[in-house]
Protein backbone atom coordinates (compact mmCIF):
# COMPACT_ATOMS: atom_id res chain seq x y z
CA UNK A 1 0.00 0.00 0.00
CA UNK A 2 1.49 3.34 -1.07
CA UNK A 3 1.71 6.18 1.42
CA UNK A 4 -0.73 9.02 0.65
CA UNK A 5 0.40 12.05 2.61
CA UNK A 6 -2.37 14.22 1.16
CA UNK A 7 -4.97 11.86 2.57
CA UNK A 8 -3.20 11.90 5.94
CA UNK A 9 -3.08 15.71 5.95
CA UNK A 10 -6.81 15.78 5.37
CA UNK A 11 -7.20 14.22 8.84
CA UNK A 12 -5.49 17.20 10.53
CA UNK A 13 -7.64 20.34 10.27
CA UNK A 14 -5.06 22.70 11.77
CA UNK A 15 -2.72 22.11 8.84
CA UNK A 16 -5.07 24.26 6.77
CA UNK A 17 -4.15 27.26 8.94
CA UNK A 18 -2.77 30.16 6.90
CA UNK A 19 0.29 32.09 8.07
CA UNK A 20 1.17 35.19 6.11
CA UNK A 21 -0.99 34.05 3.25
CA UNK A 22 0.24 30.47 2.97
CA UNK A 23 -0.51 27.18 4.75
CA UNK A 24 1.57 26.68 7.84
CA UNK A 25 4.51 24.30 7.59
CA UNK A 26 4.39 22.89 11.12
CA UNK A 27 7.83 21.45 11.87
CA UNK A 28 7.56 21.31 15.66
CA UNK A 29 6.00 17.94 16.38
CA UNK A 30 8.73 17.02 18.87
CA UNK A 31 7.23 19.70 21.12
CA UNK A 32 3.65 18.63 20.52
CA UNK A 33 1.89 16.82 17.71
CA UNK A 34 -1.20 18.04 15.93
CA UNK A 35 -4.45 16.11 16.46
CA UNK A 36 -6.41 14.24 13.81
CA UNK A 37 -10.12 14.87 13.33
CA UNK A 38 -10.85 11.42 14.73
CA UNK A 39 -9.37 12.43 18.09
CA UNK A 40 -11.10 15.81 18.09
CA UNK A 41 -14.44 14.15 17.35
CA UNK A 42 -14.00 11.50 20.05
CA UNK A 43 -13.13 14.06 22.72
CA UNK A 44 -16.09 16.20 21.67
CA UNK A 45 -18.35 13.16 21.87
CA UNK A 46 -17.14 12.44 25.40
CA UNK A 47 -17.94 15.95 26.64
CA UNK A 48 -21.29 16.05 24.87
CA UNK A 49 -22.56 12.52 25.57
CA UNK A 50 -20.56 10.75 28.29
CA UNK A 51 -19.23 13.32 30.75
CA UNK A 52 -19.30 11.98 34.31
CA UNK A 53 -16.79 10.94 36.93
CA UNK A 54 -15.36 7.46 36.50
CA UNK A 55 -15.54 4.43 38.79
CA UNK A 56 -18.16 3.61 41.42
CA UNK A 57 -20.99 5.51 39.74
CA UNK A 58 -24.06 3.37 39.07
CA UNK A 59 -25.78 5.77 36.69
CA UNK A 60 -25.48 5.40 32.94
CA UNK A 61 -23.18 8.37 32.24
CA UNK A 62 -20.66 7.20 34.83
CA UNK A 63 -20.78 3.72 33.38
CA UNK A 64 -20.15 5.09 29.88
CA UNK A 65 -17.29 7.30 31.05
CA UNK A 66 -15.70 4.44 32.98
CA UNK A 67 -15.98 2.09 30.01
CA UNK A 68 -14.29 4.64 27.74
CA UNK A 69 -11.58 5.47 30.29
CA UNK A 70 -10.72 1.85 31.04
CA UNK A 71 -11.00 1.00 27.35
CA UNK A 72 -8.15 3.43 26.72
CA UNK A 73 -6.07 1.64 29.34
CA UNK A 74 -6.38 -1.60 27.38
CA UNK A 75 -5.38 0.23 24.19
CA UNK A 76 -2.28 1.60 25.93
CA UNK A 77 -1.43 -1.88 27.22
CA UNK A 78 -1.48 -3.17 23.66
CA UNK A 79 0.41 -0.11 22.35
CA UNK A 80 3.26 -0.76 24.79
CA UNK A 81 3.09 -4.54 24.74
CA UNK A 82 2.60 -4.68 28.51
CA UNK A 83 1.53 -7.92 30.13
CA UNK A 84 -1.16 -6.57 32.45
CA UNK A 85 -3.58 -3.66 32.75
CA UNK A 86 -2.27 -3.27 36.31
CA UNK A 87 1.01 -2.04 34.82
CA UNK A 88 -0.58 0.95 33.06
CA UNK A 89 -0.87 4.10 35.19
CA UNK A 90 -2.40 7.30 33.82
CA UNK A 91 -0.64 10.52 34.81
CA UNK A 92 -0.89 14.11 33.66
CA UNK A 93 2.23 13.75 31.55
CA UNK A 94 5.61 12.13 31.07
CA UNK A 95 7.06 14.57 33.59
CA UNK A 96 4.66 13.49 36.33
CA UNK A 97 5.33 9.83 35.52
CA UNK A 98 9.07 10.32 36.09
CA UNK A 99 8.42 12.35 39.26
CA UNK A 100 6.18 9.55 40.52
CA UNK A 101 8.90 6.94 40.19
CA UNK A 102 11.60 9.20 41.65
CA UNK A 103 9.35 9.98 44.63
CA UNK A 104 8.38 6.42 45.55
CA UNK A 105 11.73 4.68 45.10
CA UNK A 106 13.59 4.40 48.43
CA UNK A 107 16.73 6.30 47.42
CA UNK A 108 19.28 7.66 49.87
CA UNK A 109 22.15 10.15 49.63
CA UNK A 110 24.56 7.23 49.19
CA UNK A 111 22.72 5.79 46.18
CA UNK A 112 23.75 6.65 42.63
CA UNK A 113 21.40 7.49 39.76
CA UNK A 114 22.90 7.45 36.27
CA UNK A 115 21.41 9.81 33.69
CA UNK A 116 22.80 10.72 30.31
CA UNK A 117 23.99 14.17 29.33
CA UNK A 118 21.29 14.28 26.64
CA UNK A 119 18.37 14.01 29.09
CA UNK A 120 15.41 16.37 29.09
CA UNK A 121 15.15 18.38 32.31
CA UNK A 122 12.17 16.25 33.33
CA UNK A 123 14.53 13.27 33.60
CA UNK A 124 17.13 15.22 35.57
CA UNK A 125 15.45 17.45 38.15
CA UNK A 126 13.19 14.78 39.76
CA UNK A 127 16.27 12.64 40.48
CA UNK A 128 18.12 15.62 41.95
CA UNK A 129 15.17 16.14 44.29
CA UNK A 130 15.61 12.63 45.75
CA UNK A 131 18.93 13.61 47.31
CA UNK A 132 20.72 10.72 45.61
CA UNK A 133 24.05 11.19 43.83
CA UNK A 134 23.54 12.01 40.16
CA UNK A 135 26.26 10.91 37.76
CA UNK A 136 26.16 11.71 34.03
CA UNK A 137 26.72 9.21 31.23
CA UNK A 138 28.83 11.07 28.64
CA UNK A 139 27.69 11.77 25.10
CA UNK A 140 30.08 11.57 22.15
CA UNK A 141 30.76 14.43 19.75
CA UNK A 142 28.44 12.72 17.26
CA UNK A 143 25.60 12.63 19.79
CA UNK A 144 25.59 9.02 20.98
CA UNK A 145 25.78 7.50 24.46
CA UNK A 146 29.37 6.58 25.34
CA UNK A 147 28.77 2.91 26.15
CA UNK A 148 32.35 2.42 27.33
CA UNK A 149 31.94 5.15 29.91
CA UNK A 150 28.52 3.73 30.83
CA UNK A 151 30.12 0.34 31.50
CA UNK A 152 32.69 1.89 33.83
CA UNK A 153 30.07 3.92 35.69
CA UNK A 154 28.06 0.76 36.35
CA UNK A 155 31.15 -1.05 37.62
CA UNK A 156 32.49 1.70 39.82
CA UNK A 157 29.39 2.98 41.64
CA UNK A 158 26.51 1.70 43.83
CA UNK A 159 24.03 2.39 41.02
CA UNK A 160 20.39 2.00 42.01
CA UNK A 161 18.71 3.56 38.97
CA UNK A 162 19.57 4.22 35.34
CA UNK A 163 17.23 6.86 33.89
CA UNK A 164 17.67 7.16 30.14
CA UNK A 165 15.82 8.73 27.23
CA UNK A 166 14.76 6.40 24.40
CA UNK A 167 14.98 9.11 21.73
CA UNK A 168 16.69 12.44 22.37
CA UNK A 169 14.30 15.34 21.89
CA UNK A 170 17.21 17.56 20.89
CA UNK A 171 19.47 15.28 18.83
CA UNK A 172 17.02 12.66 17.58
CA UNK A 173 19.42 9.92 18.69
CA UNK A 174 17.76 6.53 19.27
CA UNK A 175 19.53 4.98 22.24
CA UNK A 176 20.24 1.21 22.54
CA UNK A 177 17.74 0.77 25.36
CA UNK A 178 17.60 -3.03 25.38
CA UNK A 179 21.38 -3.32 25.65
CA UNK A 180 21.64 -0.58 28.28
CA UNK A 181 18.84 -2.17 30.31
CA UNK A 182 20.57 -5.57 30.27
CA UNK A 183 23.81 -3.97 31.44
CA UNK A 184 22.03 -2.09 34.22
CA UNK A 185 20.20 -5.19 35.44
CA UNK A 186 23.47 -7.14 35.47
CA UNK A 187 24.79 -4.43 37.81
CA UNK A 188 21.71 -4.68 40.03
CA UNK A 189 20.14 -1.37 38.97
CA UNK A 190 16.57 -0.51 38.01
CA UNK A 191 15.90 1.19 34.68
CA UNK A 192 13.47 3.99 33.82
CA UNK A 193 13.09 4.93 30.16
CA UNK A 194 11.76 8.33 29.08
CA UNK A 195 9.73 7.37 26.02
CA UNK A 196 8.30 10.83 25.27
CA UNK A 197 9.84 11.02 21.80
CA UNK A 198 9.76 7.29 21.07
CA UNK A 199 5.98 6.97 21.33
CA UNK A 200 5.17 8.76 18.06
CA UNK A 201 7.97 7.16 16.03
CA UNK A 202 8.72 3.61 17.19
CA UNK A 203 6.76 0.45 17.81
CA UNK A 204 7.42 -0.20 21.50
CA UNK A 205 7.51 -3.56 23.28
CA UNK A 206 8.23 -3.01 26.97
CA UNK A 207 8.55 -6.71 27.67
CA UNK A 208 11.21 -7.04 25.00
CA UNK A 209 13.06 -3.93 26.23
CA UNK A 210 12.74 -5.25 29.82
CA UNK A 211 12.89 -1.75 31.35
CA UNK A 212 11.37 -1.58 34.82
CA UNK A 213 9.55 1.67 34.07
CA UNK A 214 8.62 3.33 30.77
CA UNK A 215 6.87 6.66 30.29
CA UNK A 216 4.79 8.22 27.50
CA UNK A 217 3.98 11.84 26.71
CA UNK A 218 0.61 11.44 25.05
CA UNK A 219 0.29 14.88 23.45
CA UNK A 220 3.22 13.84 21.28
CA UNK A 221 1.31 10.79 19.98
CA UNK A 222 -1.57 12.81 18.55
CA UNK A 223 -3.61 12.83 21.79
CA UNK A 224 -4.66 15.80 23.96
CA UNK A 225 -2.31 17.55 26.37
CA UNK A 226 -2.45 16.82 30.07
CA UNK A 227 -2.19 13.03 29.72
CA UNK A 228 0.78 10.74 30.28
CA UNK A 229 1.42 7.09 30.96
CA UNK A 230 3.65 5.28 33.38
CA UNK A 231 4.31 1.63 32.66
CA UNK A 232 5.83 -0.24 35.59
CA UNK A 233 6.44 -3.91 36.19
CA UNK A 234 3.58 -5.18 38.32
CA UNK A 235 5.80 -6.66 41.03
CA UNK A 236 7.63 -3.37 41.52
CA UNK A 237 4.48 -1.25 41.58
CA UNK A 238 2.94 -3.58 44.15
CA UNK A 239 6.00 -3.26 46.41
CA UNK A 240 6.37 0.53 46.19
CA UNK A 241 4.27 3.01 48.23
CA UNK A 242 1.59 5.29 46.73
CA UNK A 243 2.58 8.63 45.22
CA UNK A 244 -0.40 10.77 46.21
CA UNK A 245 -3.29 10.25 48.61
CA UNK A 246 -6.96 10.93 48.03
CA UNK A 247 -10.01 9.49 46.38
CA UNK A 248 -9.91 6.42 44.17
CA UNK A 249 -6.52 5.19 45.43
CA UNK A 250 -7.90 3.84 48.73
CA UNK A 251 -9.53 0.63 49.90
CA UNK A 252 -10.53 1.83 53.39
CA UNK A 253 -10.12 5.12 55.24
CA UNK A 254 -10.31 5.79 58.96
CA UNK A 255 -9.10 8.77 60.94
CA UNK A 256 -6.21 6.72 62.27
CA UNK A 257 -5.05 5.02 59.06
CA UNK A 258 -5.96 3.95 55.54
CA UNK A 259 -5.44 0.97 53.27
CA UNK A 260 -4.75 1.30 49.58
CA UNK A 261 -6.45 0.09 46.45
CA UNK A 262 -4.97 -2.48 44.12
CA UNK A 263 -3.15 -1.49 40.94
CA UNK A 264 -3.62 0.58 38.90
CA UNK A 265 -5.93 2.68 41.13
CA UNK A 266 -3.20 2.81 43.80
CA UNK A 267 -1.37 5.41 41.70
CA UNK A 268 -4.35 7.35 40.33
CA UNK A 269 -5.53 9.57 43.17
CA UNK A 270 -8.32 12.04 42.43
CA UNK A 271 -10.39 12.71 39.36
CA UNK A 272 -8.26 12.06 36.27
CA UNK A 273 -8.23 13.84 32.91
CA UNK A 274 -11.01 11.61 31.63
CA UNK A 275 -11.60 13.41 28.35
CA UNK A 276 -7.87 13.43 27.63
CA UNK A 277 -7.55 9.72 28.32
CA UNK A 278 -10.52 9.01 26.03
CA UNK A 279 -8.77 11.11 23.38
CA UNK A 280 -5.60 9.05 23.92
CA UNK A 281 -7.56 5.91 23.12
CA UNK A 282 -8.75 7.49 19.88
CA UNK A 283 -5.18 8.53 19.01
CA UNK A 284 -3.97 4.96 19.50
CA UNK A 285 -6.83 3.75 17.30
CA UNK A 286 -5.73 6.23 14.65
CA UNK A 287 -2.13 5.02 14.75
CA UNK A 288 -3.31 1.39 14.71
CA UNK A 289 -5.17 2.11 11.46
CA UNK A 290 -1.85 3.04 9.82
CA UNK A 291 1.16 0.99 8.80
CA UNK A 292 3.56 2.14 11.54
CA UNK A 293 6.65 0.95 9.69
CA UNK A 294 5.54 2.83 6.59
CA UNK A 295 5.05 5.99 8.66
CA UNK A 296 8.53 5.61 10.15
CA UNK A 297 10.11 5.10 6.75
CA UNK A 298 8.38 8.20 5.40
CA UNK A 299 9.55 10.30 8.36
CA UNK A 300 13.08 9.00 7.77
CA UNK A 301 12.84 10.14 4.14
CA UNK A 302 11.85 13.64 5.24
CA UNK A 303 14.72 13.75 7.74
CA UNK A 304 17.25 12.59 5.15
CA UNK A 305 15.97 15.14 2.63
CA UNK A 306 16.19 18.02 5.12
CA UNK A 307 19.60 16.94 6.40
CA UNK A 308 21.14 16.71 2.93
CA UNK A 309 19.77 20.08 1.83
CA UNK A 310 20.67 21.91 5.05
CA UNK A 311 24.27 20.72 4.87
CA UNK A 312 24.55 22.13 1.35
CA UNK A 313 24.12 25.62 2.82
CA UNK A 314 27.46 27.18 3.77
CA UNK A 315 27.73 27.85 7.49
CA UNK A 316 25.04 25.37 8.57
CA UNK A 317 25.96 22.55 10.94
CA UNK A 318 23.88 19.83 12.59
CA UNK A 319 24.14 18.52 16.14
CA UNK A 320 23.35 14.82 16.28
CA UNK A 321 25.08 13.19 13.31
CA UNK A 322 24.24 9.58 14.00
CA UNK A 323 22.93 6.79 11.80
CA UNK A 324 20.19 5.63 14.16
CA UNK A 325 18.02 8.68 14.74
CA UNK A 326 14.42 9.83 14.60
CA UNK A 327 12.98 12.77 12.68
CA UNK A 328 14.61 15.59 14.65
CA UNK A 329 17.23 17.96 13.25
CA UNK A 330 18.97 20.47 15.50
CA UNK A 331 21.05 22.89 13.48
CA UNK A 332 23.17 26.02 13.80
CA UNK A 333 24.11 28.81 11.42
CA UNK A 334 27.45 30.53 11.61
CA UNK A 335 26.07 34.07 11.37
CA UNK A 336 22.58 33.87 12.91
CA UNK A 337 21.32 33.13 16.41
CA UNK A 338 18.73 30.31 16.59
CA UNK A 339 16.06 32.74 17.84
CA UNK A 340 16.60 34.93 14.76
CA UNK A 341 16.35 31.85 12.54
CA UNK A 342 13.05 30.88 14.13
CA UNK A 343 11.61 34.38 13.88
CA UNK A 344 12.47 34.77 10.19
CA UNK A 345 11.17 31.30 9.35
CA UNK A 346 7.92 32.10 11.14
CA UNK A 347 7.51 35.04 8.78
CA UNK A 348 7.67 32.50 5.96
CA UNK A 349 4.98 30.35 7.58
CA UNK A 350 7.49 27.73 8.77
CA UNK A 351 7.18 26.80 12.44
CA UNK A 352 10.27 25.39 14.16
CA UNK A 353 11.50 25.36 17.78
CA UNK A 354 14.50 27.36 19.01
CA UNK A 355 16.31 27.37 22.34
CA UNK A 356 17.91 24.78 24.61
CA UNK A 357 14.92 22.40 24.28
CA UNK A 358 14.98 21.69 28.04
CA UNK A 359 18.42 20.14 27.55
CA UNK A 360 20.76 22.68 29.14
CA UNK A 361 23.43 20.11 30.16
CA UNK A 362 23.57 18.93 26.54
CA UNK A 363 24.01 22.51 25.31
CA UNK A 364 26.81 22.93 27.85
CA UNK A 365 28.40 19.71 26.57
CA UNK A 366 28.51 21.12 23.03
CA UNK A 367 29.44 24.64 24.23
CA UNK A 368 26.46 26.27 22.56
CA UNK A 369 23.56 28.31 23.99
CA UNK A 370 20.80 26.90 21.78
CA UNK A 371 19.90 25.33 18.44
CA UNK A 372 17.20 25.68 15.85
CA UNK A 373 15.20 22.44 15.72
CA UNK A 374 12.99 21.13 12.94
CA UNK A 375 11.02 18.00 13.79
CA UNK A 376 8.87 16.02 11.39
CA UNK A 377 5.75 13.88 11.61
CA UNK A 378 4.10 11.75 8.95
CA UNK A 379 1.75 14.62 8.07
CA UNK A 380 4.66 16.75 6.82
CA UNK A 381 5.69 16.88 3.18
CA UNK A 382 8.81 17.17 1.08
CA UNK A 383 7.44 20.52 -0.14
CA UNK A 384 7.50 21.73 3.47
CA UNK A 385 11.11 20.59 3.73
CA UNK A 386 11.86 22.75 0.68
CA UNK A 387 10.14 25.71 2.36
CA UNK A 388 12.39 25.17 5.39
CA UNK A 389 15.47 25.17 3.17
CA UNK A 390 14.39 28.31 1.31
CA UNK A 391 13.74 30.00 4.64
CA UNK A 392 17.20 29.11 5.95
CA UNK A 393 18.72 30.46 2.74
CA UNK A 394 16.83 33.70 3.32
CA UNK A 395 18.27 33.89 6.84
CA UNK A 396 21.75 33.38 5.44
CA UNK A 397 21.19 36.14 2.92
CA UNK A 398 20.10 38.55 5.66
CA UNK A 399 22.96 37.80 8.08
CA UNK A 400 25.89 36.90 5.86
Amino acid sequence: MSFDVDQIRGDFPILQTAVNGQPIAYLDSAATSQKPQQVLDRVDQYWREENANVHRGVHILSQRATKAYEGSREKVRQFLGAESLKEIIFTKGCTEAINLVAAVLPLTKDDVVLISTMEHHSNIVPWQMTGAKIKPIPVTDEGEIDLGAYTQLLKGNPVKVVAIVHISNSLGTINPIKEMTRMAHDAGALVLVDGAQAGPHLEIDVQNLDADFYTLSCHKIYAPTGVGVLYGKEKLLNELPPYQGGGDMIRTVAIESSTYADLPAKYEAGTPNIGGVVGLGAAIDYLASQDRKQLQNYEDELTKHATEELLKIEGVSIKGNVANKASVISFLMADAHPHDIGTILDGEGVGIRTGHHCCMPLMTRFKIPATARASFAFYNTHAEVERLIEGVKKVKGMFA
